[in-house]
């Protein structure tokens, strides 16, 4: 049964998604804390889920290097098999990448390498793409730049707004990372190989 931190900045709907997946005695990981960047609202699923959380806010810090060894005192008495950035919009500082890596995945609304970064959706109706996508990805110490685990195509229809958009992308996203959990759990995916590749 893997062990999972999750990492939240917002309303913690992939979250959500993951939780309920876990419910069930057949899914193989629990998700045994949650974290967030902020007084984010996807905290109160702990409540609803009875599991532990935690804030670091991100504006208390100086750097983004001193508020990661602060993130990292939170995660490590949990020693997680398994760190989830679930919505987390801060990059995590090189440190702990090395220390939790290469456990450490991230969900991406965009089909990677295509739209790195923040605003993928925005970028995506920017850029005038037919298509995006969702994307579930090894954490390195880059922008939405480690080795994908798991993406699939989600086409941009006239009249898409970014919210419609992301509405379109976001259940895909939550498949994708519930099925890319799944396959690390039964050893389909690597990650110490594929952070070697």
């Amino acid at each position: 049964m893997l062990e999972l931190v999750a990492l939240i900045s917002g309303a913690g709907s992939n979250l959500r998604a993951l939780l309920e997946a876990a419910e069930d005695a057949e899914y193989p990981a629990r998700v045994v804390a949650i974290g967030a960047d902020r007084d984010a609202d996807g905290l109160e699923l702990g409540e609803t889920f009875g599991i532990p959380t935690f804030s670091v806010p991100y504006s208390r810090f100086a750097d983004r290097e001193s508020w990661g060894a602060a993130l990292s005192e939170q995660i490590r008495p949990w020693s997680p098999d398994l760190l989830v950035l679930s919505g987390l919009m801060r990059i995590l500082p090189p440190s702990m990448v090395r220390e939790f890596g290469p456990n450490i995945i991230n969900t991406h609304p965009a089909y990677l390498p295509e739209f790195p970064g923040a605003h993928a959706v925005r970028d995506a109706l920017a850029a005038g793409a037919a298509e995006t996508g969702a994307s579930v990805i090894l954490v390195d110490d880059g922008v939405d730049s480690g080795p994908i685990l798991a993406q699939e195509r989600v086409p941009v229809l006239p009249g898409d707004t970014e919210a419609r958009l992301h509405d379109r992308i976001k259940p895909v996203e939550r498949r994708l990372l519930i099925g890319t959990i799944l396959d690390i759990a039964n050893g389909t995916i690597d990650l110490q190989e594929l952070s070697r590749a």
